[in-house]
């Protein structure tokens, strides 16, 4: 059974805890409910391909899906992270769970009953400090939801709030809304008593430390807001304060944790996510009673950042779902333009993002409860505005006829529009922007030409930072079949270096790279959607399984993954135009980019499909001789297509190393790092050179 053959895997390692925590019969009956792709599918937007569904990596910052999910064998792929393996290996990667803490949350999903027995302060105090923190905030929760409705404190102070405001108690419910008393420690005292230790309770931010050793409530007189995660587990609080005192902080969190990281985490998404799928569209509000408001209402597909600046981490989570964002302004001016960055990025991430104003002194909390769901319905949907025209007319409101302020203005409009990925995106908006700002539309396309050449230099100077070679450290792993080389010339023999900087005249020194790069868009604009099978390796113990991808997926992804710059301008604008059609989950043709806008794209398609020499199909009928075709040997051309740039590049660095080497005036401790590399580097040459069959003798 599939779930015997987990447990060979993760039951040795663990040693005897995992058996005497969950019996095997439970871990069984788990595994056979659980559904992969019903799993997965809290955390990413699947979508039928072939045999399989795909989406977008949850493990990384991908545009172009390549995370594969094999229903049929129960199992999942991501090209992007090299991760793969079961159900409970992807709820182990991604919520960084052990085994155990893993088998739990599938066993909540499908409502199975884990047996435990009682376990005492000291077993508490050794579980994974993950575990042991998750187990202590769930079990938080249910004391601040005890207090709010059991006591009398709780009744006349907490409740009460809440139906000051207008809400019914079905959605405090809904919500986990709780209280904590006005008391100095009457949570840790409760705590305590129930086995939960004191650096637990520091750790996890409910309870502060004195100097004496003893600790008091962070919370202490405050509603409780549970934050959890995309499966509905409690993983931190936000608490409100009901006292009137203006130097009393309005709103406390939780602080950073193993288990809370608010740069990853929307308030209400556990919730969301079904209706964000079927409604695909989003709305993003700032609080949580926000969020609260707009379910009463029967608005669900909403979510909040809960007071803090959006970050890439939250918008990753929305697009896992949806690329259709509505943020909701409460028409506080100083409140819309702070904003204004966050919805920037949401655009660079490729989100298509509308903006819903309220009226001024109004939130969505208070404008439900003022105009009634049937208005709120209509504002949020009828008048919604794409979010660049929202922009231009707000800023040219504030900048008035002021020379320096609309000029201002209009570099803010011109760098919302070079943050957008998609290039037939940004030219629309190039044109209904200049339209609105009154503007000639080649003047602003000039300053938009200027920031997005101004925002690549500026990624390529990060990427230099982090990166300075595109050559990768260790001995690459290139899966796939090896095959005959495809290009002419032996890799065996000196290569030249790396194309110059852009702007630099190009040199005869780059015709070795240049004659690789066209080679392989060739092939990318031939072959773009012929099917190619990838071999994936199973967990230890499992059989390997076939994957169909589509040629150019495999191709744009396999360069991006091994960091291999494509350095000819032209053909560089190719392959940026596959990636861009990727990215919408299109297969980009060489028929289409036949009536490109860019004469030279015209011609390097028309240089690459069409073939000096055309084999004749009679001359295999006739011979009945069947030579092997290139449309059959395409993982063979990708990889040596690759592995030659690879060469390249490790050659440019060698010389690098060696040149520095030469020039002397270095430390001990330069020149050693220096040799190292050095040593490193060649053996990456030579492990490369292996593919091809050439030894480099010494």
């Amino acid at each position: 059974m599939a779930s015997l053959e987990i447990l060979g895997i993760f039951v040795n390692p663990l040693g005897p805890r995992i058996s005497r925590m969950i019996p095997e019969k439970t871990v069984d009956e788990i595994m056979n409910a659980a559904v992969i792709e019903e799993v997965v599918g809290d955390y990413v937007e699947l979508k039928k391909s072939g045999s399989s569904l795909r989406g977008l990596s949850p493990f990384t910052n991908e545009k172009t899906p390549s995370f594969y999910v094999l229903p049929a064998k129960g199992i999942f792929k991501c090209f992007s992270s090299g991760k793969g393996g079961s159900v409970v290996t992807f709820l182990m990667e991604l919520e960084k769970a052990s085994y155990p803490e893993a088998l739990k949350m599938l066993a909540r999903r499908y409502n199975i009953e884990v047996e435990e027995k009682e376990r005492s302060p000291e077993e508490i105090a050794a579980a994974t400090a993950k575990e042991s923190l998750g187990n202590l905030v769930t079990w938080a929760s249910k004391w601040f939801v005890d207090q709010m409705k059991t006591t009398d404190a709780g009744k006349a102070i907490g409740r009460s709030y809440f139906v000051e405001r207008g809400f019914r108690d079905d959605v405090l419910d809904k919500f986990l809304i709780g209280y904590s008393p006005e008391s100095w420690d009457a949570l840790a005292t409760a705590a305590q008593a129930a086995g939960y230790p004191a650096d637990k309770l520091v750790e996890s931010g409910l309870s502060k430390q004195r100097e004496d050793g003893s600790l008091w409530d962070f919370f202490k007189g405050r509603v409780m807001f549970p934050i959890r995660d995309v499966t509905g587990r409690v993983i931190g609080f936000g608490g409100r304060t009901l006292s009137t005192d203006k130097k009393v902080a309005k709103y406390f969190n939780s602080p950073e944790s193993v288990l809370y990281n608010k740069s990853k985490v929307l308030y209400g998404m556990h919730l969301a996510k079904p209706a964000i799928v079927k409604e695909e569209r989003c709305f993003l509000v700032e609080g949580y009673t926000d969020v609260m408001a707009m379910h009463q209402a029967g608005v669900e597909n909403v979510v909040a950042s809960s007071g803090t600046a959006l970050t890439t981490g939250q918008i990753h989570l929305i697009r896992r779902y949806t690329k259709h964002v509505t943020v909701i302004f409460d028409g506080d001016a100083a409140g819309i333009r702070a904003s204004l960055r966050g919805i920037d990025m949401l655009l660079a991430e490729g989100m298509a993002v509308k903006v819903v104003l309220l009226p001024d002194g109004d939130d969505p909390d208070t404008y439900a409860k003022k105009v009634g769901s049937d208005a709120l319905h209509r504002a949020i949907h009828d008048d919604a505005q794409d979010f660049l025209q929202f922009k231009a007319k707000l800023l040219a409101d504030e900048a008035g006829t002021d020379p320096m302020k609309r000029a201002e203005m209009i570099r803010s409009v011109v760098e919302s529009i070079a943050a957008i990925p998609d290039t037939i995106q940004r030219s629309v908006y190039l044109q209904s922007s200049a339209a609105q700002l009154g503007m000639d539309e080649s003047v602003l396309g000039s300053a938009l030409a200027q920031e997005i050449h101004k925002q690549s230099q500026a990624a390529a100077k990060r990427a230099a930072r982090t990166s300075p070679h595109a050559a990768p450290s260790g001995t690459p792993s290139y899966p796939g079949t090896p095959g005959t080389a495809s290009f002419p010339g032996d890799p065996g023999a000196p290569l030249p270096v790396d194309a110059p900087p852009v702007g630099e005249a190009l040199v005869p020194a780059v015709s070795e790279r240049t004659v690789v790069e066209n080679d392989l868009v060739r092939a990318l604009l031939e072959y773009a959607t012929e099917v190619v099978t990838v071999r994936v390796e199973g967990e230890e113990g499992a059989e390997a399984t076939d994957l169909e991808v589509p040629f150019a997926e495999l191709v744009i992804h396999r360069l991006e993954e091994e960091h291999i710059e494509i350095r000819d301008p032209m053909n560089l604008s190719v392959v940026k135009r596959f990636s861009d059609e990727l990215d919408h989950e299109r297969i980009l043709t060489a028929d289409q980019l036949a009536n490109d806008a860019d004469m030279g794209v015209q011609q390097k398609v028309a240089g690459a499909l069409v073939h000096q020499h055309v084999l004749s199909p009679n001359w295999s009928n006739r011979h009945k001789i069947y030579p092997v075709v290139e449309r059959d040997q395409l993982i063979s051309l990708l990889e040596d297509s690759l592995r030659r740039l690879h060469l390249m590049d490790l050659r440019a660095t060698s010389k690098e190393v060696a040149s520095k080497l030469q020039a002397g005036g270095l430390s001990v401790e330069d020149e050693r790092d220096l040799l190292a590399q050095k040593v490193q580097v060649d053996r990456e040459i030579q492990a490369t050179l292996a593919h091809f069959g050439t030894v480099i003798l010494p």
